[in-house]
């Protein structure tokens, strides 16, 4: 596959402190890449600069062979669709008229949506499966039916590169699959954040490992998820055992992760295996 983005040696200081040091990697055409890592490890700051929105970082980031900085605020948003964790409250704004904001890098001011326009926010309805909540208000929908209307948006977007900042972490199990398995379906490119490391292995094709703004891992997921590894960056005994990504099915295994609080047992941790 061709390389849609390429970090080369970004870095980000701010007020003499080192947010991101030299972080460099590829990300290619259809992608599930997930950024890993603590907390402070560097994680959305990342996003902020792949996404343009600082402009104080050093280094380059080039899409299609390209430097970001040479591309217009409207040509970045029909490339880039972000996902945010938790949406801001969107007030008085029903579902289809939030979907309906994926039109406007496309829009003139004051334009009319045509009918073209009406059939691809109810066919992005219809995908998220909320073709029958079109009349709903926003601010009255589950977190994780929000987080589909996001999702039905960028597909208006035509987005090229979806962008999740933590898209399950105030969602519970079944949603937190629910979006995934949604995200994946969509066999686009998508760049995310992600905390919990055993949905990363379940859905990701690839998994970059941040820790105190500086990449420790760039590499598939069964060899980003190193035991040894996590158990350093995370601070706690790590072993990892494999398990069928879905019970009785004949896919592949996925890398399961498991982390103990420090203690003086650590020697009876079981090794599971590598």
């Amino acid at each position: 596959m061709s390389n849609l983005l390429t970090l080369d040696a970004v870095s980000w200081t701010v007020e003499k402190q080192a947010i991101l040091s030299n972080i460099s990697f590829n990300v290619a055409q259809g992608d599930i890449l997930g950024i890993i890592g603590p907390n402070g490890a560097g994680k959305t700051s990342l996003l902020k600069c792949l996404l343009n929105q600082t402009k104080n970082w050093q280094g380059g980031i080039k899409l299609k062979n390209k430097s970001i900085s040479h591309y217009k605020p409207h040509e970045l948003a029909q490339t880039f669709a972000l996902v945010v964790q938790k949406s801001p409250p969107i007030f008085e704004l029903k579902v289809y008229d939030v979907v309906r904001m994926g039109l406007l890098p496309y829009k003139a001011l004051f334009a009319r949506d045509t009918d073209i326009d009406k059939k691809e926010i109810m066919l992005a309805l219809e995908k998220v499966g909320l073709a029958t909540s079109e009349n709903k208000f926003f601010n009255t929908l589950s977190g994780g039916e929000q987080q589909r209307v996001l999702i039905a948006k960028a597909l208006v977007q035509k987005a090229k590169i979806l962008v999740l900042d933590e898209p399950t972490n105030h969602l519970d199990i079944f949603y937190q699959h629910q979006i995934l398995q949604l995200v994946k379906a969509l066999n686009i490119t998508v760049i995310m954040t992600i905390h919990d490391l055993n949905l990363a292995a379940q859905y990701c094709t690839r998994l970059v490992l941040l820790n105190k703004g500086r990449l420790v891992s760039d590499n598939t997921v069964d060899k980003a998820l190193n035991p040894e590894t996590l158990s350093k960056v995370f601070g706690l005994p790590c072993f990892r055992d494999n398990v069928q990504q879905f019970p009785d099915s004949k896919l592949a295994e996925v890398p399961r992760v498991h982390f103990y609080p420090n203690s003086n047992t650590d020697s009876s941790l079981p090794t599971g295996k590598n």
